[in-house]
């Protein structure tokens, strides 16, 4: 009988010259490559699942994927990630590799995830693909009045993009403030959970907020109307992170190093 194994890998990557994370026809994206990678070093067909998905040209300083693995075929083995990183490019690095429960789940068991949003207003050659330049500096205070409003709601349908298929447009968010210096500005915004699209849109509405375009107490008309084509503009994915994704569910602490110890474990789990 084989005996497969999953395990959690943690990766970061540079989205300029992907398009997002999740594989699609005729475009490189960064699960087409990881998979590649991972199939190649493991010697057998490996099919990764995300934690979410990241559009054309989004960054992810942190990244969660799970993968199922054939433990019978090699015996032991250590996960080590040199192994992985030589075979991928110089913008998508693995960090770490570790064993989980076969039920844990990247994408359905993540309890919360966290974006920044990087905004510049001085032309620098070094942040044209990593921040957003903008000429006049948006009212920061209105911003964050508006941001504040749209922590007291769920329902973000007017934030998602059209058509997409999920079973709910509802998301908990719990952080959502800008952050200033003299030369930049992030957004911080924390959620369960986040629609395609959510942040950009997010973000394009508050900008109008802070160009005095709109008022903050307008984002309430904006949000309950449900209507995408109500709120802002979506901005540059070039300014966009995936910062943080958290687990309450998963042991990192005591991760299983190779497939021996990982068939040690289903082989006293069968026979209890």
């Amino acid at each position: 009988m084989k005996i497969t194994q999953r395990y959690f890998i943690e990766l970061a990557y540079d989205g300029t010259n992907y398009h997002g994370w999740q594989i699609q026809p005729n475009a490189v994206t960064v699960q087409q490559l990881l998979n590649k990678a991972l199939s190649t070093i493991l010697r057998q067909q490996v099919e990764t699942t995300g934690c979410g998905r990241t559009d054309t040209g989004v960054h992810a300083k942190e990244f969660f994927a799970h993968f199922d693995i054939q433990a019978m075929d090699y015996g032991p083995l250590t996960m080590d990630c040199r192994g992985i990183n030589a075979l991928l490019p110089h913008d998508i690095a693995v960090k770490r590799i570790f064993a989980v429960d076969n039920d844990a789940h990247a994408r359905f068991d993540a309890t919360l995830r966290s974006y920044e949003y990087h905004i510049h207003f001085q032309k620098d050659p070094f942040k044209h693909t990593y921040s957003w330049l903008l000429r006049n500096r948006p009212d920061t205070g209105l911003m964050n009045e508006a941001a504040a409003i749209i922590k007291e709601y769920t329902d973000f349908s007017c934030f998602s993009k059209s058509n997409t298929q999920v079973k709910t447009n509802n998301c908990k968010i719990s952080r959502a403030e800008w952050l200033e210096t003299n030369d930049s500005m992030v957004f911080h915004i924390s959620a369960d959970r986040f629609l395609r699209n959510m942040v950009r849109a997010i973000v394009g509405t508050l900008i109008q907020v802070g160009r005095r375009e709109i008022p903050p107490e307008a984002v309430r008309d904006i949000i309950n109307s449900k209507n995408r084509s109500n709120a802002g503009t979506s901005v540059p994915a070039c300014g966009l992170y995936l910062t943080e994704v958290k687990y309450e569910i998963l042991n990192f602490g005591n991760p299983i190093s190779n497939f021996e110890n990982a068939n040690e474990k289903h082989t006293k789990s069968a026979n209890n």
